[in-house]
C-alpha cells in the first residue's frame, strides 16, 4: 500500500502553486480554478474545503490530509468563493461555470442572428449573464447598491441590443459573414460598458492598494481604473477567438451538402464548437494580467502617494491590488 505523501512543515495553502509573475504561471492557475467540473461539486463539499482552507490559515493542517488533498481543497475554495470577502460566490456567476453558460449563450448568439427578435432576445440573456459574472467578480471591498445595478445592467444592455440591432440592418446588404460577425461587435461593446458600469464604486471610491505584505496603504482610483481596464480586455480576448474564428469555420461548412441536410443540428454544433474554444479561452483570458495587480507609487494620486511617502518614506515603490476578474 503506497504511502500518503507528507505535508511539508510550514505548508502555506495561499502560496501560489505556480509563478504569477509569468503568463504561463497564471494560466496554469486559471486552468484549475475555471475547471468546470468544479460547478457541479456537492456544496457540501464546498463547504468542507472552506473549512480545510481555514483550517491551515490557522496553522492547524487536518491530521491524515495529504498535500494533494490539501491543493484540490483550495482549488475548490478559489473556485467558488469570494477572493476579498471570502464569501460563497453564486453558480453562474463563478468563472468555474464559464464555460457551460458562456458555449451555450455564444453557440446561440452565433446562431440565431437573422433576425432582430433573436438578436434582441439573445443579447438581452447574454448581457444578464454577463451582470451576473461582473457583480459576483467585482472587487467586493468596494459596496454597490441596488440602484446602481440596475442602472449598469440597463445600460449595458441597451449598449448591446442597440450595436447589435443597428449592425444587423447595416449588414442585410453586406456579405454573410460581416453579419455572423455582429454578435461579438455587440458583446465588445457591452463589456466596454458593463465592467465599468457594475464597478462604478471602485471608480468613484478607489480600491483598497497595500504594500508587498499586505499592509494597507489607502483607497485609488486610478488603481480601479487600472484593473478595471484590464478586466474589460480580458473579456474582450475571451470572446474574441470563438466569436470570430467560428463564423469562418461554420460559412464554410454550411456549404456542404451533408449541413445542408442537418440544418437541425447546426445550433448544437456551434454550442459545442464554442465551448471547445473556451475551455482554453476562459483561463488565457484571467491569465492575461496578474490577478494580484501592481501600480507604481508615482501613477499613484499626489494626495495618496504623498501620505505614503511621509508614512514609509522609499520603501514602497509599488502599491498591490485585487483587480477583480
Amino acid at each position: 500500500m503506497a504511502e500518503t505523501p507528507a505535508v511539508p512543515l510550514g505548508f502555506d495553502i495561499d502560496a501560489p502553486r505556480w509563478d504569477q509573475s509569468t503568463f504561463m504561471g497564471r494560466l496554469r492557475h486559471f486552468l484549475t480554478i475555471t475547471d468546470p467540473r468544479t460547478a457541479v461539486v456537492p456544496e457540501r463539499e464546498l463547504d468542507r474545503a472552506r473549512e480545510v482552507v481555514a483550517s491551515c490559515r490557522a496553522g492547524l493542517v487536518p491530521p491524515g490530509s495529504s498535500r494533494e488533498q490539501l491543493l484540490y481543497a483550495k482549488k475548490l475554495y478559489d473556485s467558488a468563493f469570494h477572493p476579498d470577502s471570502g464569501e460563497k460566490m453564486n453558480l453562474i456567476g463563478r468563472m468555474s461555470f464559464q464555460v457551460p453558460g458562456g458555449m451555450a449563450l455564444t453557440g446561440c448568439m452565433l446562431q440565431f442572428y437573422r433576425t432582430v427578435p433573436a438578436v434582441v432576445f439573445w443579447q438581452w440573456v447574454n448581457q444578464s449573464f454577463n451582470a451576473i459574472v461582473n457583480y459576483t467578480n467585482r472587487n467586493a471591498a468596494s459596496p454597490i447598491s441596488l440602484a446602481q445595478i440596475g442602472v449598469a445592467y440597463v445600460t449595458a444592455t441597451g449598449t448591446a441590443l442597440a450595436t447589435a440591432v443597428g449592425l444587423n440592418l447595416y449588414t442585410k446588404r453586406a456579405p454573410p459573414l460581416l453579419a455572423r460577425w455582429v454578435p461579438f461587435a455587440a458583446v465588445a461593446a457591452a463589456n466596454c460598458v458593463n465592467i465599468p458600469m457594475m464597478r462604478q464604486q471602485e471608480i468613484i471610491n478607489g480600491v483598497t492598494v497595500t504594500d508587498e505584505d499586505n499592509n494597507e496603504l489607502g483607497r485609488s482610483r486610478r488603481a480601479a481604473v487600472k484593473g478595471i481596464a484590464q478586466v474589460v480586455v480580458s473579456r474582450i480576448t475571451m470572446a474574441a477567438p470563438g466569436m470570430i474564428i467560428l463564423p469562418i469555420i461554420m460559412e464554410r461548412l454550411e456549404k456542404f451538402p451533408f449541413m445542408q441536410r442537418i440544418r437541425v443540428l447546426h445550433a448544437p454544433l456551434q454550442v459545442l464548437l464554442c465551448g471547445g474554444f473556451l475551455v482554453f479561452m476562459v483561463p488565457a483570458a484571467c491569465a492575461l494580467f496578474p490577478q494580484r495587480c501592481s501600480l507604481a507609487l508615482a501613477s499613484l494620486e499626489p494626495e495618496l502617494r504623498d501620505s505614503i511617502v511621509a508614512k514609509h518614506g522609499d520603501k514602497v515603490p509599488y502599491v498591490y491590488f485585487n483587480k477583480g476578474l
